[in-house]
């Protein structure tokens, strides 16, 4: 491997080590999370309370040295506690635009569904043009950006689900589960995990993280493994189970995850395997289970169970 890709690799492991000494007992959630930042995604962890939700996502902005603001989202939230207000000076008599916590690398936006959609749906263009437009007037976000999202299942009380086009902006979407006994162990053994969060510093630089998705985008896919995931996706459309397939976003967010997660795998080329391994987390959250099939699985998650069963029925190229 060039000297160049030894050093991504290194960076790579820089981060996941530190991700992993936060989070313990949960190595693949935490490459995951590393393949969103990589690609340049926005990610979506979802889960019950108390599971580390937070912690990961606190610990993956405190990873890299660049500018970090969190967002407590609550009910009586505005869209301009997010993007910011056009206020009048009383000094000057004219109007100045105030930037909200939007303007910034990694946000962190804590119980996104306890928002309403009205406040949800402010994030929609700084999320996918990486700017805000207030008062007719486009204000540009600084790269990096990364918008880390945590949410309650939507069955929790004071929660608004996400709406279809919310939910396509995110490329991951993540469930961190209870850990092991032997990881729990070692989690009551440590102060606190909100204290182990803060010992941790960063590992990156801006311009370092930078490079690595530069490095990401650069990782080859052949056309076997596009047109593998081409099919997995015309199949999440034909599906009878589904009243909406996997859109042509959704089919860009998994190609682009496919490269980072063979960056982080230590490739500079995709496998099917890599599609395989992302199919779930990339498009589970993107698909619509008809009313039927909901019904028939309630309590599951039959978009994971539909998307699992998708790829058995898809040849793997060799």
């Amino acid at each position: 491997m060039a000297t160049a890709a030894a050093t991504s690799l290194e960076q790579v492991r820089l981060l996941e080590g530190a991700l992993n000494s936060v989070l313990r007992g949960k190595p693949e959630v935490v490459r995951m999370a590393l393949v969103g930042l990589l690609a340049r995604g926005h990610l979506l962890i979802e889960d019950v309370p108390g599971v580390g939700k937070t912690t990961l996502a606190h610990a993956l902005a405190r990873a890299i040295d660049c500018d970090f603001q969190r967002l407590q989202f609550t009910a009586d939230m505005l869209p301009g506690d997010v993007l910011g207000v056009t206020i009048l000076n009383g000094q000057t008599r004219e109007f100045e635009f105030k930037r909200g916590p939007v303007f910034t690398n990694i946000l962190l936006a804590d119980e996104i569904n306890r928002s309403t959609p009205k406040t949800q749906s402010a994030l929609l263009e700084a999320m996918n043009e990486m700017q805000v437009t207030i008062d007719g007037r486009s204000y540009p976000l600084d790269p990096p950006f990364m918008v880390v999202a945590t949410q309650n299942p939507v069955e929790h009380h004071g929660t608004y689900p996400l709406p279809e086009s919310q939910l396509d902006r995110f490329l991951l979407r993540l469930r961190v589960g209870y850990p092991d006994r032997a990881a729990e162990l070692e989690i009551l053994r440590q102060e606190q995990s909100a204290e182990a969060s803060r010992r941790g510093g960063a590992v990156l630089a801006a311009p370092d993280l930078l490079h690595l998705q530069g490095a990401a985008q650069r990782v080859r896919v052949d056309t076997a493994v596009a047109e593998y995931m081409l099919s997995i996706v015309a199949r999440t459309r034909e599906s009878e189970s589904l009243s909406l397939g996997v859109s042509p976003r959704g089919a860009q967010a998994l190609y682009r995850a496919t490269q980072a997660l063979a960056l982080i795998e230590g490739r500079d080329f995709a496998i099917p395997e890599d599609v395989k391994r992302l199919a779930v987390p990339v498009f589970a959250h993107r698909v619509m289970v008809n009313s039927r099939m909901a019904l028939a699985q309630r309590g599951a998650d039959p978009a994971t169970r539909i998307i699992e069963e998708i790829l058995t029925l898809v040849d793997v190229p060799l």
